[in-house]
């Protein structure tokens, strides 16, 4: 979301999604508050400092991480303010293990990535961070349910290895696709049974490892699919899992209609064949991907939109 004040974000965000409230990130407040820094700052007995060229990994918890922790803290305090005996899905997000690794560099400057036993070891350090999270949120707003999700938008880059190096010259190579299976599916086994939602806002998702990973839903930007995505999603859904569609744009922008927003899910639906009934229990709307970029008007207006779409959705399936 845009802005830095948390108590306003938390309000807005509770307001607007009266049902399924989210723990907002505010990266406008700078290092720490960004997807890579805030996560880095919930990764045990692993640290991350800002360098010029980016985060790296460091020996020992210094400001950048203090900080880290001090604003994810304020936006706790926040949504614990405003979700007072709520009970009902709650969705807490963070960056997922592949775009850690792609993000976060060694002392020696190259990617996390490039290194297969660094990887292991910030998928670990990462579970267990989100543990202790998830577990922190579930003691501050104990009637809730939580829904954790991971954001992997360099997971499609990782896999087809397009991740550069440090040199900008080459790539790291890709990275066998069993075995960022297997680490999703490990970090994805933090929630127990809770649902966990991936979020790729980059073209070709791959929907079907995704859900071998033991993804109860995956979110994309719904202007990027194509035909070829057509088995893959048509199979996910016949699977159980859900679609977060991101169908409102992330930056300012005229919003069309609600029903004009959701036009190009039920195209979608009617060429794969699925039941119109099913629509409203396999579609979650949502915007594109973050609204860190728009303005707080359009960020608050995209979320109200996104309600008023479902609606639109639900009601007239057709």
């Amino acid at each position: 979301m845009p802005g830095g004040d948390p108590r306003e974000t938390a309000k807005t965000v509770t307001g607007s999604f009266e049902d399924f409230p989210f723990l907002a990130e505010l990266p406008a407040r700078g290092p720490g508050a960004d997807m890579i820094g805030r996560t880095a700052g919930m990764l045990v007995e692993l640290y991350a400092r800002v360098e010029p060229s980016g985060w790296r990994i460091g020996d020992r918890p210094g400001r950048d991480t203090k900080r880290a922790r001090s604003w994810l803290g304020e936006d706790l305090d926040a949504l614990e303010e405003f979700t007072q005996g709520y009970e009902g899905p709650l969705k807490v997000q963070a960056v997922g293990p592949w775009t850690l690794a792609a993000a976060l560099e060694l002392k020696n400057g190259e990617a996390a990535l490039s290194d297969a036993g660094a990887c292991r070891d910030l998928a670990a350090s990462l579970a267990e961070g989100l543990r202790l999270h998830l577990e922190e949120v579930g003691r501050r707003v104990p009637g809730a349910q939580l829904v954790l999700q991971l954001d992997e938008p360099s997971l499609v880059a990782v896999l087809r290895g397009q991740v550069k190096t440090a040199s900008g010259y080459r790539a790291h190579r890709a990275v066998d696709r069993q075995v960022v299976e297997a680490t999703l599916r490990d970090v994805v086994g933090v929630n127990g049974d809770g649902p966990v939602v991936v979020h790729s806002c980059a073209p070709d998702v791959p929907f079907a490892l995704l859900r071998r990973a033991g993804a109860a839903a995956i979110s994309f930007d719904f202007s990027l699919l194509t035909e070829r995505d057509d088995d893959a999603i048509g199979e996910a859904v016949e699977a159980g899992t859900r679609l977060f569609a991101g169908v409102v744009p992330g930056t300012d922008g005229p919003l069309s209609d609600p029903a004009g927003s959701v036009m190009g899910v039920r195209t979608l639906w009617r060429r794969l064949g699925l039941s119109p009934g099913l629509l409203a229990e396999a579609v979650t709307l949502t915007p594109s991907c973050g609204l860190a970029g728009a303005s707080p008007e359009y960020a608050r207006g995209a979320l109200a939109h996104c309600v008023r779409a479902a609606r639109s959705l639900a009601d007239n399936p057709e």
